[in-house]
């Protein structure tokens, strides 16, 4: 008797196995296919790429700070960014928010990095600094004013 309970058992865990792989898999949901990538921003990383910057730029509560001097943003900048020169930060603080994400941004990458660091010591606490800066910008063949 006790055989045949054995392969009773085994009868039925081989027909559920077999009626859960056969079982139709629930069809995918598709992005649209001009759906742009969802970027938590709480999720930026220290040092953000031009791309995410370009993914970002344009949602509430986002500053792109553009560290480098008058000459160098007339030959050319990123679309929406605010100019404050590196060596009048410490004058201007408050004209840079603290309550949203402020992404810092120069030639290339070293002068942001400084000021990153800088505002970080201030206090701001969702700073982040572009890789690359506006070489690295247009480089991915992102827009420039």
């Amino acid at each position: 008797m006790e055989r045949k309970t054995y392969r009773l058992m085994g009868a039925l865990v081989l027909i559920l196995l077999l009626a859960a792989c056969s079982a139709p898999a629930a069809p995918a949901a598709e992005a649209p296919a001009d759906a742009a990538p969802a970027i938590a921003l709480a999720e930026l990383s220290d040092t953000v790429d031009p791309q995410t910057v370009s993914d970002v730029k344009d949602m509430d509560g986002v500053v792109v700070l553009d560290v480098r001097e008058q000459w160098e943003y007339d030959e050319g900048h990123i679309p929406g960014v605010v100019l404050i020169p590196m060596n009048e930060v410490p004058a201007r603080l408050s004209e840079i928010p603290t309550d949203g994400t402020v992404i810092v941004t120069c030639r290339s990458g070293n002068r942001s990095g400084q000021v990153t660091s800088f505002l970080r010591d201030q206090g701001y606490t969702n700073v982040h600094n572009m890789q690359g800066g506006i070489v690295a910008w247009e480089a991915a063949g992102l827009p420039v004013e």
